[in-house]
């Protein structure tokens, strides 16, 4: 069985829960109700309290700060958690906050994700399984990120804001409003600019399956209509068809934010 290696300059604390084969480098501290899965690994410098909860094999790298008390005014140190999953890659600088009252009390991180260089999840966020955040990408409170979502080094994403799987946000793009599964947003403010084909593609999506997209993506932002009606006619004709229903359900679910679309000028 392996053993646990914490370097003599770090500070973990008596109660904390500590797998087998974690690895603990130069210069870190983990609190008192923090839990590290089996095989993790704090490069050094790193910073972990909380009611935080790290899965197995997921790598810190130095000066990263997780569990720290949310940046909402409104904490009033609530016991709110934050769960990371397993074989996430964690890089230089990156925050993470957990929950608060106001937002269900929890943050969650899914398993094989990757924060690049100084991202930043916000307090109350879900964010899905083998998402990516390029290096400075922000996401604030409350927002929801969907499976194989890409984040662009510099976005932001604005609170309380749905990002559907497999979407694509590109670099320096400031999202202010939902993006719909499979979709590409770009610009600041960012607008709709198509379907993210390249990941579908590098994801094993059938020609017959990205043809259908991107008949029902013409379907639902074309000129005619209201959105609701077009959403209805393309429920009706996609009805069997279970990856355009993915955008369809996203739509009709709604949130707090409107459904970001595509900017003519933009696109012409």
């Amino acid at each position: 069985m392996a053993e646990i290696e914490v370097h003599s300059t770090s500070l973990v604390d008596a109660s904390a829960r500590i797998g087998v084969g974690v690895k603990i480098g130069p210069f870190c501290t983990v609190g008192p109700d923090v839990e590290l899965g089996e095989g993790c690994e704090l490069i050094s410098h790193v910073a972990v309290a909380g009611r935080t909860i790290i899965g197995a094999r997921t790598r810190i790298f130095p000066f990263a700060s997780i569990g720290h008390q949310p940046q909402d005014l409104k904490f009033a140190g609530e016991p709110s958690t934050l769960s990371v999953g397993a074989d996430c890659l964690i890089r230089e600088g990156v925050t993470m906050n957990p929950g608060t009252a106001g937002g269900g009390m929890t943050t969650t991180v899914g398993d094989r994700c990757a924060f690049l260089a100084n991202s930043h999840v916000g307090h109350d966020c879900h964010v899905g399984n083998n998402v990516i955040f390029s290096n400075n990408a922000l996401l604030a409170g409350h927002c929801t990120v969907g499976d194989f979502v890409i984040v662009g080094g510099g976005a932001a994403v604005i609170q309380f804001a749905r990002v559907g799987a497999h979407a694509f946000i590109g670099g320096m793009s400031g999202l202010e409003n939902d993006l719909i599964p499979y979709g590409m947003a770009l610009g600041n403010r960012a607008y709709l600019s198509g379907l993210n084909i390249v990941g579908l593609q590098r994801r094993g999506f059938s020609r017959e399956q990205i043809y259908a997209l991107r008949r029902a993506y013409r379907l639902l932002f074309a000129a005619e209509g209201t959105l609701l009606e077009r959403v209805e006619d393309v429920s009706a004709e996609f009805k069997d068809n279970p990856i355009v229903s993915e955008i369809v359900d996203f739509i009709k679910a709604g949130g707090k934010r409107s459904v970001c679309t595509p900017n003519a000028s933009k696109d012409a």
